[in-house]
């Protein structure tokens, strides 16, 4: 058999650069860069079903919440879809003030006169042009020599200048991304950089952004910060310039990138929450801003209730974030191991209120983001709770949703260390009726009746029983479950929020049961489940929701029961 080409023959390593005196190495970072969202643009074209207008509109609405001032929205002279968004943000006036909202565009002229017509009327706007620069886009993309790639750039830069001076209502920002840097000669992006800020002129009336994308993550991080700082001590005209990146994942190494591109003098950095993107993926800005707050350094962005961000991320994306991601996955605060758990039992007793977070084994606190380590602790083996899970759903037709296994998991712990016994399949369905379908108390489920229904909107009318009185509530919403939850946040004077929502059908045939399992939060309080079966899938899930309210009453009931002992 003929021997195979060894596999590393075929590729020639990253340039080094000639940096002998680079001085990212010694530096901290001792504040926050400025951050831009991509989701909307590039993450959104990364999908395998690209966001609607109605997923685009909760995921823009999530990312201001969240704090961020930049967003790029999209890229309007792909689609139609894509420029209607846009229009629509801007004719509703849906944009906050100190928002600004970014466009891309190639720079040919029909589109960049396209883009800039989207964000006519917009109070500010950034619009982002880029075209590739490398040597091999060079050659086998464009077969043009580097003068007339630089033209290509200069010549949209000097469109969009006489665009935008057309419009003075609007307060522009510029931002050029000589694409394919990370494979460019620095000597060129240099050249073309300088010459596009030529035409644009950037002072602290005309901002201007020079984003450095690593469209091509391709060597170790550290060259990537030799780049960046040589181009951040030679740029013109850098007092007035905003020098950004674009790290993206192909080396799995963007996070690390960004850090060191920022100590290397980049003053923003543009991603996608939990790394979303092409390939591999752009840089992760939760990871990054998350590992600001275990330094000390406040990443003006807010991740309190990470959980919230992730389901909607989960929802917009059609994308599953992995149970290990950092901080946010389902299984990041928990520990399998016994000696873990113990080190960090022992912090948990130690740790002082306001003092420095100093508990082993977590680098920061789960509170900070809105999560609860008491929630998962106690699943000491991921075999455990899988054979749990698996008893319950090969006998009795249970199918829960990861979160609802790990807080279930507290139940069947707490049984088994009182009983000393193993837990067979019908201990364990006794337990989880008795935790979920059998809650009857301080609410129990009459009935419900639609009053009326459409694709828009619906409403409905509940009967229960309340501390043995019977009652009736009515509310309104986009389905039956968010009519629900309007009727029980109105009847009982508490706000209720469905945060996630899982269904399936436990048995086949005409008497089949449904199940219903809803994650609901009850006057801003930790998240718990509520689980229903019924024949009727609204009924199983309206007694889903009762049954999380009433999970959630009896705990606070609880709690003050004890605090009013305690006194």
């Amino acid at each position: 058999m003929p021997m195979l080409q060894d596999p590393s023959t075929k590729y020639r390593p990253a340039t080094t650069v000639d940096l002998h005196d680079r001085t990212w190495p010694s530096r901290q970072i001792t504040r926050a860069p400025r951050w831009m969202s991509t989701d909307l643009r590039d993450g959104n074209q990364a999908l395998i079903e690209p966001m609607n207008s109605a997923r685009k509109l909760r995921f823009f609405e999530q990312l201001v919440k969240i704090g961020l001032k930049e967003i790029e929205v999209a890229f309007p002279s792909a689609s139609q879809t894509d420029f209607d968004f846009v229009r629509m943000l801007i004719e509703e006036d849906r944009i906050p003030e100190d928002v600004n909202i970014v466009v891309l565009t190639q720079a040919r002229d029909d589109l960049i006169r396209r883009t800039v017509e989207s964000v006519r009327g917009a109070r500010r706007a950034t619009v982002h042009l880029y075209n590739p620069i490398a040597p091999a886009w060079r050659r086998i993309v464009f077969n043009a020599s580097r003068e007339e790639i630089k033209e290509v750039a200069v010549s949209g830069t000097r469109l969009i200048r006489e665009l935008t001076d057309a419009m003075p209502d609007t307060a522009w920002t510029y931002e050029y991304s000589p694409e394919t840097f990370s494979l460019a000669e620095l000597d060129f992006s240099l050249e073309v950089s300088d010459a596009v800020s030529a035409v644009w002129e950037p002072d602290a009336n005309r901002p201007m952004v020079l984003n450095l994308p690593t469209t091509v993550e391709c060597s170790t991080t550290n060259v990537f910060a030799d780049q960046v700082e040589w181009m951040h001590r030679r740029l013109a005209r850098r007092e007035h310039i905003v020098l950004s990146v674009h790290p993206h994942n192909d080396r799995g190494t963007a996070v690390a990138a960004a850090e060191l591109a920022v100590m290397a003098g980049a003053d923003r950095v543009e991603g996608c929450l939990f790394g979303n993107g092409e390939r591999t993926g752009n840089v992760d800005l939760v990871t990054l801003a998350l590992n600001l707050y275990t330094q000390g350094v406040d990443p003006q962005l807010d991740f309190s209730d990470i959980d919230e961000v992730r389901q909607c991320v989960e929802h917009c994306n059609q994308l599953p974030v992995h149970p290990r991601h950092p901080y946010v996955g389902d299984l990041v605060f928990t520990a399998f191991s016994g000696s873990h758990q113990d080190a960090i039992r022992k912090g948990f007793a130690q740790q002082k209120d306001d003092a420095i977070w100093e508990v082993p084994y977590l680098p920061i606190d789960p509170a900070d983001l809105g999560r609860s380590y008491d929630a998962v602790i106690r699943v000491n083996s991921q075999s455990g709770k899988g054979g749990m899970a698996y008893l319950l759903e090969q006998m009795h037709g249970i199918y829960m949703p990861r979160r609802l296994q790990i807080e279930f998991s507290r139940a069947v712990q707490a049984m088994t260390d009182e009983t000393g016994l193993e837990a067979s399949a019908a201990d364990l369905y006794a337990l989880f009726r008795r935790e979920y379908l059998d809650v009857e108390a301080p609410l129990r489920y009459v009935s419900h009746r639609m009053v009326s229904a459409s694709d828009a909107a619906a409403e409905v009318e509940i009967d229960i029983v309340r501390d043995g009185r019977p009652m009736r509530m009515r509310g309104t919403g986009n389905g039956p479950i968010d009519a629900a939850v309007d009727a029980f946040t109105r009847g009982l004077g508490v706000a209720v929020r469905v945060m996630d929502y899982h269904e399936h059908a436990m048995t086949t045939g005409a008497d089949a049961n449904a199940a219903c399992y809803v994650e609901v939060r009850v006057a801003g309080s930790i998240t718990g489940f509520g689980a229903g079966v019924d024949p009727s899938i609204v009924t199983a899930s309206l007694k889903a929701v009762v049954s999380g309210i009433n999970r959630h009453l009896q705990t606070r009931d609880m709690s003050e029961a004890v605090e009013a002992r305690a006194a």
